[in-house]
């Protein structure tokens, strides 16, 4: 036997298999890539979903797109608290940090039997209930300028608010107001809320410093309250057409009266 020959044949045979496995894998990673690629760049005509999440690269949300069931409850730096989710359809944004800083959401149902679509239980007469609500977020904290249209009972309110909120963490705020609903002595317990909600170094937890819009009695308003959420003047044109301005005192007590006379 030709020994020689087929140490040669041999290290053919092994560098033909290195070679073949080398391309491969070349050619495996290659039409991965392109796939991988394809799948980033999709284009659909019409997508049909329950929920969409938009992330960051490491995870974070950003947007959460979703129907009634499948919507999200309030995410603080990633983690849920405060309640769960399955009410607010719509849009919910985040910021860098994985923390909710506004949303759009939308309902509205026709009354039947008593019922709105969503299980809840309409007044006597009423035939209807909407509202449609865009808000953006004070950083860790709730909203601070909202969009909002609501209607119940036959009652309308559509307008633009602005508020002020105390710098205090808004998931800091939800574990206390949730260890004093876990208090059994109702006497004890409503102390304790009334605190939470009490001022904060003089500042309200939240107070309305502006609002524009149609309110209950279809009069077209502009309130401008104090750092108390009081409001101080309000330019109305009301249902019949008369225009006034008023000016208030912090009891909300009108002082002062200007017409169009």
């Amino acid at each position: 036997m030709d020994t020689k020959r087929l140490e040669r044949d041999v290290r053919w045979l092994k560098l033909y298999a290195g070679a073949l496995t080398l391309a491969v894998g070349v050619m495996s990673v290659a039409a991965f890539t392109r796939s991988e690629f394809r799948a980033a760049h999709a284009s659909f005509d019409v997508i049909d979903a329950e929920r969409i999440n938009i992330r960051e690269p490491n995870g974070n949300y950003r947007l959460v797109i979703s129907n009634r069931p499948r919507s999200i409850g309030p995410i603080y730096k990633n983690k849920p608290f405060g309640y769960e989710g399955g009410t607010r359809p719509g849009l919910i944004w985040f910021n860098d940090e994985g923390t909710e800083n506004g949303g759009l959401t939308f309902v509205g149902s026709s009354c039947t039997n008593g019922k709105t679509a969503d299980g809840q239980t309409c007044r006597p007469g009423e035939q209807y209930r909407a509202s449609t609500h865009m808000s953006f977020d004070q950083f860790n904290s709730d909203q601070i300028l909202n969009l909002d249209y609501s209607e119940r009972g036959g009652q309308r309110v559509t307008g633009i608010s602005v508020q002020d909120r105390a710098v205090w963490d808004i998931y800091d705020q939800v574990v206390l107001r949730d260890s004093i609903l876990a208090i059994k002595d109702t006497v004890a317990r409503q102390a304790a809320m009334t605190r939470l909600i009490a001022p904060r170094d003089g500042v309200p937890l939240n107070a309305q410093r502006m609002f524009i819009g149609k309110d209950q009695t279809k009069s077209a308003v502009l309130n401008l309250s104090d750092p108390n959420g009081k409001p101080r003047l309000r330019l109305v044109v009301d249902s019949l057409g008369a225009a006034r301005i008023e000016f208030l005192d912090a009891a909300g007590k009108v002082t002062n009266t200007v017409t169009g006379k």
